[in-house]
């Protein structure tokens, strides 16, 4: 048994009260993190925090299974903290906890949430270790001292071999969405991270799902574990009307901002594949006038909680997210949820869309699909035992009437409330312009649009896919593929890699380092299919030449992946794209493809050369 146990059982450590606890008190958590909790206005522990909390406080290693946004971090991160506030020591350098987590974003925001959660606790000290960063000021975080490390696995390892890592004090580790480090290759290094801390540390291990591999783990390293399970229904609520639209990949942000016209929206949630793509949906819809912000992993916890905190306020009305950074959220007056990238699986988009029809209200949800994304449509309407019933486009009538209502509306209320101050100006305004009464609200009209048209023409109606015509240009291209190789997904291009089957690769590490060092979410990364010498992956159209030019340094299984356009050739040998050049479509207009980003730091192989495991985390 960890010799947290008995500690855990001491006096001191449990609070005494008079009358029975309730809530977070009645869990045995300390009374600087439960003053931290009151004070983030947390009332109830949710069902994962009052099942897991007391086995981490006995000292019991813990196997939870439960999905994003059930509030797992809190179910180990309070116990873990109230374990340090009760054995604190000053100047130590060595971590007590370590914390490992699959992607970056995942990391920071697990991190941000200690140093949340340890307000109350005076000098505890949180740092966040993952790949796609410098490794230098790490370094000297970690060497300065440390009572908890949060890290994605592969940069911890690195950490721990070049002793900037000391984990021979370590009391909790914590394995955060394992089946995500299992799906994204990073196993390995989970399991060379266990093997090299003390025996006697307690293990949490939390996963959505339990594949063969965790269970595996879990019955290695785990000593008789307190099982935890939240259940998660995967039929969605029926209070959330399900509808999708079929849509080219260049029409969708226009469709986007006269669907936020013409539908009844309170407040709305529009999901996308990739960090870039936040911003650039965003801009484009405050372009339109639509109040939006992004909101993705680049956000620190503060600015994700002020951007949550204005949606609330009504002060913005769309957010524009990535899954990874949506996670948690949860505002009750998001009336529309929309899918403008597909989601990578069917249990996304439950996810997705459960952000709406919360508390008895009702909500919709609207999907755009691309003409060959619809295999994805029936399957998510088969998991998900739900109806996703076709809609039409907007029309340009309907469009225009709501524009003209809305402007009536808006000029009556003015006249309403009287406009004697104006007439004065106006007669003046005549006078000096000769302009009768007609043409001088043509001329403020369009003033007040910036000269731009109010109501839209004909020939800016977005046309609808014809679906089995595309069906059949994709069958005939298909025709003409090699042997074996599938057609490109649409929205997606294939790229060619340096590194395949000799250098012991395996699809997961290739998901884990683009996913980590692009910003790319890893269910929208396409298939991966691994050659002798090289390998091919699908990735969501319209890279960042920035991103492109920085996946060539990045090393996977001691191999660069000097990434590229591929195109097959009759010999079967890739044939290279044109020299040094990024791919074509890296600075794009609006429409599901990310503009261009700042340079990235460097262009180095993320962690320097090491072989034979993942350079990144």
């Amino acid at each position: 048994m960890c010799p947290l146990h008995s500690r855990f059982h001491s006096p001191e450590s449990r609070l005494n009260t008079e009358s029975p606890a309730s809530g977070f008190a009645a869990l045995g958590l300390a009374d600087a993190i439960l003053q931290t909790v009151s004070a983030l206005g947390y009332e109830e522990p949710s069902p994962i925090q009052a099942q897991a909390i007391p086995y981490l406080l006995d000292g019991r290693d813990v196997l939870g299974m439960a999905q994003t946004g059930t509030g797992k971090t809190a179910a180990f991160a309070l116990p873990l903290l109230t374990m340090l506030s009760q054995e604190y020591e000053a100047g130590r350098r060595s971590p007590s906890a370590l914390v490992l987590a699959p992607t970056r974003e995942l990391a920071q925001q697990v991190a941000e949430a200690f140093t949340t959660y340890a307000k109350g606790l005076p000098g505890c000290r949180v740092v966040s270790v993952y790949g796609g960063s410098p490794y230098p000021p790490q370094t000297r975080a970690l060497r300065a001292g440390v009572d908890i490390v949060v890290g994605t696995p592969g940069r911890v390892m690195d950490h721990m071999r070049k002793g900037t890592l000391d984990v021979s004090h370590l009391k909790m580790l914590v394995l955060d969405e394992a089946d995500e480090m299992l799906r994204m290759g990073f196993i390995d290094d989970v399991e060379w991270v266990l093997s090299h801390t003390p025996d006697d540390r307690q293990i949490a291990l939390f996963s959505a799902t339990m594949p063969r591999p965790i269970a595996r783990i879990a019955a290695e390293h785990l000593v008789n574990p307190a099982e935890v399970r939240v259940k998660q229904a995967t039929a969605t609520a029926t209070t959330i009307a399900q509808r999708y639209v079929l849509v080219h990949a260049g029409q969708k942000a226009e469709l986007l901002a006269r669907l936020l016209e013409t539908e009844a929206v309170d407040a709305a949630m529009v999901f996308v594949r990739t960090k870039a793509a936040t911003t650039e949906v965003a801009d484009f819809l405050r372009g339109r006038g639509i109040a939006a912000e992004a909101l993705s992993g680049d956000l620190s916890q503060e600015q994700r909680e002020q951007t949550v905190q204005r949606l609330k306020d009504s002060r913005i009305h769309v957010v524009v997210a990535t899954d990874v950074a949506a996670r948690g959220l949860d505002v009750e007056r998001i009336s529309h949820v929309f899918n403008y990238d597909m989601p990578g699986d069917p249990e996304v988009y439950v996810h997705r869309i459960g952000r709406t029809g919360r508390a008895g209200r009702e909500g919709a949800a609207i999907l755009f699909v691309q003409p060959r994304e619809q295999r994805m449509l029936k399957l998510i309407g088969k998991v998900t035992r739900s109806s996703v019933e076709a809609m039409e486009m907007p029309s340009i009538e309907a469009v225009n009437a709501i524009r003209l209502n809305r402007l009536s509306e808006r000029l009556a209320a003015h006249a309403a409330a009287g406009l004697d101050r104006y007439n004065e100006l106006l007669e003046t305004v005549a006078e000096r312009t000769g302009l009768d009464a007609p043409a001088l609200a043509a001329a403020l009209c369009a003033e007040l649009n910036q000269g731009q048209p109010f109501l839209l023409s004909e020939s800016e109606a977005i046309k609808a896919p014809r679906a089995s015509a595309d069906r059949d240009r994709a069958g005939k291209r298909g025709e003409r593929l090699a042997r074996g190789q599938q057609a490109v997904p649409a929205g997606y291009r294939r790229y060619w890699i340096a590194v395949g089957r000799e250098h012991g690769v395996k699809p997961g590490n290739v998901v884990g380092a683009i996913a980590n060092e692009a910003g790319i979410e890893a269910g929208n990364i396409g298939r991966v299919e691994l050659r002798e010498r090289f390998s091919v992956v699908d990735l969501p159209e319209g890279m960042p030449a920035d991103i492109f030019q920085h996946l060539k340094g990045v090393w996977v299984c001691g191999q660069k992946l000097s990434i590229r356009e591929f195109e097959e050739r009759p010999s079967g040998a890739p044939k290279p794209h044109r020299k040094g050049g990024a791919p074509s479509g890296g600075k794009r207009k609006p429409g599901g493809k990310p503009p261009k980003r700042n340079k990235s730091a460097g262009g180095k192989p993320a962690g320097g050369k090491r072989k034979g495991k993942p350079k990144t985390g």
